[in-house]
């Protein structure tokens, strides 16, 4: 609901602040006075495009502030979260436009685009006038009235939609893994055969390039370590040698005691040197050098670096690639089987969709009956008992199906006896085309599209019991929704639970634009000047308090 709108500086407006209530609220006063620039100023702060020729002269820049009360579940708030704002139960919206033209736009002092302000402003506030284009003129939105007034069951269309695309999904997910397996069939075979046949070990290549690096190495120092061997090995070599010593010396040792000493320390050496011959002894089987077993280790080693290089994997990868290989060759098979299940799920989806579709287009069709009765019920006291009015329900080709069914809606009319039905915005005469929006309004009040619903002139070129007709509408309309009428006629502004007048005055060479709210006694005189003229008779007073008991009755 808009609670509050405040203009600064727009065309003749230099400062104003108008309150707002819920019901029915009218703005009146005489041709030209400026109710235009109230609602080009609401406009702006809706994100309406910008013109620097708003901004009043001698100024620098016009500002408007409207302000809304919303729910917690209002469209507005999930367009702020959606867009990382924050929001609350007062949503203000405020746009500055400079003289140069330049303007910016923020809602709740945050920076926002014009594009996000319209879309914002759009759930709030309905703005139906002589050429207005949007709302109800959108053919675009005519399927979700319909539905909201026949209180149809989409959402069980939309979740039978969402499961449908998303099984497709899943087949066209799983086709195209399965392509691609059936597309390396034969090279993951080959692959998966060739790496079972060498069955790499993790750490192997590493073991067999050290086994190969003694050996080598063992070939290269055979003569050296031949020559070692022999110098401490034999009848004549170093150790026999020492042992020899070392009997020979037991047998003195007890002669002296440096002798005992000298033979604990050759004991020591044959220790040692015992250690010097196990120690060469396994250096001598490490390094042996056997040509067989030379080649066996580096034609494995080589097998292994090849596949390796072949793969592009380190080749303690292979193992590891063997394994995923041979998963992907029997997810293969596998992936035959799921297509198929997968297949069987997107038929039924499919079908479950259909079904709801179906039965959704058949409530439809039984809601569009009982809307066009309706509107055709608000025809007549609308001065429109000539007009018919349908609502088209035609079924869309599968590449238009949505998740909101497979339906086609529009309201169509025909304005005259015998001339073809028409979309809503081809109606040529602006006063039929704001009448059939205020029936279908009242057709459709339960539907509450916006808070906020504001009507320019609907009363144009009317009168008596037609006028009568509209302001009791009006009325009932604002019952469920705060409603805002911009009116030249008595009978409208009557029904009216707060009313304002708007006026323009002239101090020399400055001329301003005012709005204020009236008290009873002011609107009575209001009504009767709009019934009378720019004399007021007390005929025109008495009148005007009639209209106004009978509004209230």
């Amino acid at each position: 609901m808009l609670s509050s709108l405040t203009i600064r500086d727009v065309v003749l407006i230099e400062a104003l602040t108008l309150d707002f209530a819920p019901g029915l609220g009218v703005l009146t006063g005489e041709t030209g006075a400026g109710k235009s620039i109230l609602l080009d100023s609401l406009g702006l702060a809706l994100g309406a495009r910008s013109d620097a020729g708003l901004v009043r002269s001698g100024a620098t820049q016009a500002s408007v502030t409207a302000s809304f009360e919303i729910g917690a579940d209002h469209a507005a708030r999930r367009l702020m979260t959606e867009n990382d704002l924050e929001s609350d139960d007062l949503l203000i919206l405020r746009r500055q436009v400079k003289a140069d033209g330049g303007s910016r736009g923020y809602i709740n002092d945050q920076p926002v685009s014009a594009t996000l302000l319209r879309d914002v402003g759009a759930t709030l506030i309905e703005i139906h006038g002589q050429h207005d284009d949007r709302g109800l003129l959108n053919a675009r939105g005519h399927r979700a009235l319909l539905d909201a007034f026949g209180r149809l069951d989409v959402a069980s269309v939309t979740a039978a939609y969402t499961g449908w695309r998303e099984a497709e999904t899943a087949l066209a997910t799983a086709r195209e893994t399965l392509e691609a397996g059936l597309r390396d069939r034969e090279w993951l075979s080959h692959a998966v055969s060739e790496l079972d046949a060498l069955k790499p070990l993790p750490g192997e290549e590493a073991e067999l390039a050290e086994a190969r690096s003694s050996m080598m190495k063992g070939q290269r120092l055979a003569e050296d370590m031949s020559s070692v061997t022999q110098l401490l090995d034999g009848s004549d070599g170093g150790f026999a040698q020492l042992r020899q010593a070392a009997r020979r010396l037991e047998r003195l040792s007890g002669e002296h005691e440096l002798l005992n000493e000298a033979l604990v320390a050759l004991d020591r050496t044959l220790t040692e040197a015992g250690e010097v011959e196990d120690k060469l002894a396994a250096a001598a089987e490490a390094m042996a050098y056997d040509p067989a077993r030379l080649d066996s280790v580096e034609a494995r080693l080589f097998e292994l670096r090849g596949l390796a290089r072949k793969h592009r994997v380190e080749p303690d990868a292979l193992a590891d690639l063997a394994a995923e290989l041979g998963a992907r060759a029997e997810a293969i098979g596998a992936g035959e089987e799921r297509v198929e299940k997968l297949a069987v799920a997107v038929g039924k989806a499919r079908a479950a969709f259909e079904a709801a579709a179906a039965a959704l287009s058949t409530a439809r069709a039984k809601a569009a009956v009982a809307l066009d009765k309706a509107v055709a019920g608000e025809l007549a006291p609308l001065k429109l008992d000539a007009a018919r009015f349908r609502t088209v329900v035609e079924p869309l080709g599968e590449g238009q199906w949505s998740p909101s069914g497979a339906d086609r809606v529009e309201f169509e009319i025909s304005t005259n006896p015998g001339s073809p039905f028409a979309p809503l915005i081809k109606i040529a005469s602006g006063g039929e085309l704001s009448r059939f929006i205020l029936a279908l309004k009242v057709a459709l009040a339960e539907t509450k599209t916006a808070g906020t619903m504001i009507f320019d002139e609907i009363d144009r070129g009317v009168g008596g019991a037609v006028a009568s007709a509209i302001g009791e509408r009006l009325a009932r309309l604002a019952q469920g929704t705060q409603v805002l009428v911009v009116t030249h006629s008595p009978q409208v502004a009557a029904r009216g639970d707060h009313q304002w007048r708007i006026a323009k005055s002239s101090s020399g060479e400055v001329t301003r634009t005012d709005v204020r709210p009236l008290s009873d006694a002011e609107r009575q005189e209001e009504i009767a000047r709009m019934l009378s003229g720019a004399t007021v008779t007390d005929e025109a007073r008495a009148q005007a308090g009639k209209l106004l008991a009978r509004s209230e009755a």
